[in-house]
């Protein structure tokens, strides 16, 4: 997530060469990722869901970002 960033909240992921953005509220992907991969991130986004839209709120009312579990 990027503090300027646009609406809808989303996150942007990286993996080996692959980019995608992906919305918080649907799961819209934007780019690409590989199939496990996907389904990886999918799993992490539920289990830190309200973690990662708190987070949104902070960077928009310009507020650091708190740290979430990273994805391993």
């Amino acid at each position: 997530m990027f503090a300027d960033d646009h609406n809808p909240p989303h996150l942007h992921v990286r993996y080996g060469g692959y980019q995608a953005i992906i919305n918080l509220a649907d799961g819209v992907v934007k780019g690409e990722l590989p199939k496990n991969a996907l389904k990886n991130v999918f799993k992490w986004m539920e289990d830190h869901e309200t973690e990662l839209n708190e987070n949104w709120l902070r960077l928009q009312r310009g507020e650091e970002a708190l740290k979430i579990e990273p994805l391993i």
